[in-house]
């Protein structure tokens, strides 16, 4: 009888803990998705409450900041939400802190802490405050591997791994000048970091979503393998359809993929979010579905309806290019400029071409004009 009772009170003592780690997973997955989804009012809500039911652990405010970093995500040209970011994972650091105090093997807090900072080394880079980057950095990547010790099951501290690992290779060979930055951290190893980047992207708890953005990104940036760039932006796609960041990485895939008629079909649905006030689809995105919308309709030889295109991208890219000319800008100028002279018509494409020429340069843009000025383009 003393055995089945015992039973029964380890049966409900394991219930509960269970009950209380499933409900803690579903919450915060639930808040996490809702980021993906640009839900952020909901997200807020959903952390809140993680906040308030576990207070003693950071995932709640170190979710909580990951909001604010994708309003800075959907549009890094918007510094509105900087300072309440960092403010955040600051917030994040000192209750980490607070917790290691009592127990340095803390694994949650240990995680959390070198996250807080590799975000905050993420947004400094963007600022191109490479030293401040680089000193979060420095200080986060012991962090994951202390974090991977105490729990060698957890595929979340992957991430870090692979983020570290390939970018400290990759950046040095495509970014020379930032290598003295560099100069006392150990060494990268890409095949490395992106095997490390699949794991979690597979097999991670919360951070699986933010590696398949990664392993997409560097396919298409840097390795230049579009199929694989395709299989996790077919994925994101699916999983987040109303993310302007995942939509205009698949289009931007597909074009580089050579398949721009199904990019087209993208960008113009991404065209129509931004005309219905969807969130996230700025001018920017609008303007980047005009040109390649353009693009489309130039390889298919609708020259006026391709015109009209690249027109409003350069409209656009004069009212939003206040800074920093864009390689949109150029270009738009550039095929409008090669459409005038597909259509014979002379004054109008040198008139582009010698806009090209007052305008920053944006990949041989102005080699470009003058060759057309001398010699009218043909298909």
């Amino acid at each position: 009888m003393k055995k089945y009772i015992l039973i029964l009170f380890l049966s409900g003592l394991f219930q509960a803990v269970f009950g209380q780690a499933n409900k803690f997973d579903s919450l915060v997955t639930k808040g996490i998705n809702e980021i993906y989804n640009l839900q952020f009012e909901d997200a807020e809500k959903t952390f809140s409450i993680v906040r308030n039911n576990y207070p003693k652990h950071p995932s709640g405010i170190f979710f909580d900041a990951m909001i604010d970093w994708w309003r800075i995500m959907i549009d890094f040209n918007n510094v509105e939400y900087d300072d309440n970011f960092i403010q955040k994972l600051e917030n994040v650091i000192d209750k980490c802190d607070n917790i290691l105090d009592d127990h340095p093997n803390n694994v949650d807090a240990i995680f959390f802490k070198g996250g807080a900072l590799g975000f905050r080394a993420r947004l400094y880079a963007v600022r191109e405050s490479w030293i401040d980057a680089a000193m979060d950095g420095k200080d986060a990547l012991p962090l994951v591997y202390e974090a991977y010790e105490i729990d060698p099951s957890n595929k979340d501290v992957q991430l870090g791994f692979g983020i570290y690992n390939y970018y400290a290779q990759v950046i040095p060979e495509q970014y020379p000048w930032v290598g003295p930055f560099l100069i006392f951290f150990p060494s990268g190893d890409k095949a490395k970091g992106i095997q490390q980047l699949i794991t979690t992207a597979e097999e991670g708890r919360y951070a699986k979503i933010e590696a398949q953005y990664f392993l997409m990104t560097l396919y298409y940036s840097f390795e230049n393998k579009m199929n694989e760039a395709l299989i996790y932006a077919q994925r994101l796609r699916r999983q987040f359809p109303d993310n302007p960041v995942f939509d205009k990485y698949y289009g931007r895939i597909l074009v580089k993929s050579g398949n721009l008629t199904k990019a087209g079909e993208i960008f113009k649905a991404i065209l129509k979010k931004s005309k219905n006030g969807k969130r996230g689809y700025s001018s920017y995105y609008a303007r980047e579905a005009h040109y390649y919308i353009g693009l489309d309709h130039f390889q298919k030889n609708n020259l006026d309806s391709s015109l009209v295109e690249f027109e409003i991208c350069e409209n656009i890219s004069r009212k939003i290019d206040e800074e920093k000319e864009t390689g949109f800008l150029a270009n738009s100028l550039l095929y409008q400029g090669m459409i005038y002279d597909l259509k014979n018509q002379k004054e109008k494409s040198k008139a582009k071409y010698e806009k090209v020429l007052t305008v920053d340069d944006y990949k041989d843009s102005h080699k470009k004009s003058k060759e057309f000025l001398r010699k009218p383009y043909k298909k």
